[in-house]
């Protein structure tokens, strides 16, 4: 029989991040490579073992097996224990019967017996797309001492992107009083993180009920959170005011990247208190040729740099060759730069190359992206914007 634990994390990283276009294409969204050595799903990961959570579900779906590699089995986040640890939780089949989650609330329903058998008081449900810095056990203690069937995180954001969020509209208490989904005249600037607390007794009740409604979206948004708002359960808003960026969107992945050359760094990962820890590639240390610049950027671990790097962050194992500019973009793990090329606002996946002389984005404009493991020709130009995958022709 497995120790009881007060409390089990169950981090939601299934979703397909369509968003992100071709970056999505092999990778779920939470294995995304992000700020020169990390994976999005390391700030969730960390956050739980520096809050002392030490158990903790991770429910996969779409493109799972980098993901399910990366994390192994849990060692660079110290969630490899004998009793808890980090758990993979794929959809599996029930007798003759498989499906895909098919909503929030749906995927925590199909993996109650993993969280049964640590018999918690409360159950933490998070995203794996968020980069944030958050202490879950200071959150739990609002819970218990609010008394609460529900804490859900919020964060105010600026009133005129007020309504792209899910809103929450409390008293003076921090009470919940209403939640308004994306809507048009916001009453409030409280967005919810997707960061929620439950107690385990009741939730078990509603994910039972939810999924026994035909009609229902199986969605802790759509579903789970109205309908006990309204049946009058005690629902609490707990305040946030860190650095937090959902990365939905190439434009914010590409900006939360750039986020990391301000100063001071609004999310510090220079924190020893509060490491992000990541899985480590093994590379030697970067390298930084005679005649080459580099100028307020990033160069992780095996990075070799031959040519001008100014503004930008890159990944392990990257090769800028001589006479190759790079400004304002992100290149991810072991891609290479050749020699005259110029990359400008844009993101490079892993493993691509960028021929020589070719010009990747423009100075203005939306992001340009190269996908994972593409070439792009010599002397081609990708302009603002540009998705370039495997299928792409060049004139």
């Amino acid at each position: 029989m497995l120790r009881k634990k007060t409390c089990v994390a169950m981090l939601l990283a299934g979703g397909q991040g369509s968003r992100l276009g071709i970056l999505t294409k092999q990778v779920a969204k939470p294995a995304v490579p992000y700020g020169g050595k990390y994976r999005i799903i390391d700030f969730p990961l960390s956050n739980c073992t520096n809050s002392g959570i030490d158990t903790v579900g991770v429910l996969t779906q779409y493109q799972p097996l980098e993901l399910n590699a990366y994390i192994g089995s849990g060692a660079p986040w110290d969630l490899d224990l004998s009793n808890g640890g980090v758990f993979v939780l794929p959809p599996y089949q029930k007798g003759k019967v498989g499906e895909w989650y098919r909503g929030t609330a749906n995927a925590i329903y199909q993996n109650m017996a993993f969280i049964e058998q640590y018999h918690p008081d409360y159950v933490l449900i998070l995203s794996g797309d968020h980069i944030y810095k958050m202490d879950y056990n200071r959150m739990l203690q609002f819970h218990i001492r609010h008394g609460a069937d529900a804490t859900i995180a919020v964060r105010e954001v600026p009133w005129e992107e007020a309504s792209r969020f899910g809103i929450m509209n409390t008293d003076a208490d921090a009470n919940i009083l209403e939640f308004e989904e994306k809507p048009k005249q916001p009453k409030s600037n409280k967005a919810s993180m997707g960061v929620y607390i439950f107690t385990w007794e009741k939730l078990r009740k509603y994910l039972t009920e939810d999924e026994a409604d035909k009609s229902s979206s199986n969605d802790f948004g759509k579903n789970i959170i109205p309908k006990m708002l309204s049946e009058k359960q005690v629902m609490v808003a707990y305040d946030f005011d860190g650095y937090w960026k959902d990365v939905g969107t190439i434009e914010s992945l590409w900006e939360a990247n750039m986020d990391l050359l301000s100063t001071p760094m609004p999310i510090d990962l220079h924190d020893k208190k509060w490491r992000i820890y990541a899985r480590n590639p093994g590379y030697a240390p970067h390298y930084i040729a005679k005649g080459a610049t580099v100028v307020d950027s990033l160069i992780t671990e095996g990075s070799e740099v031959y040519g001008h790097v100014e503004h930008s962050v890159l990944f392990a194992g990257v090769v800028i060759e001589e006479g190759a500019s790079v400004q304002d973009a992100v290149i991810m793990p072991g891609s290479i730069i050749r020699r005259g090329a110029v990359v400008r606002r844009a993101i490079v996946a892993e493993d691509a190359e960028v021929g020589a002389g070719s010009f990747v984005g423009e100075e203005e404009g939306n992001i340009a992206v190269v996908g994972h493991s593409v070439k792009v020709p010599a002397g081609v130009k990708v302009t603002a914007g540009q998705q370039v995958d495997a299928q792409t022709t060049f004139n």
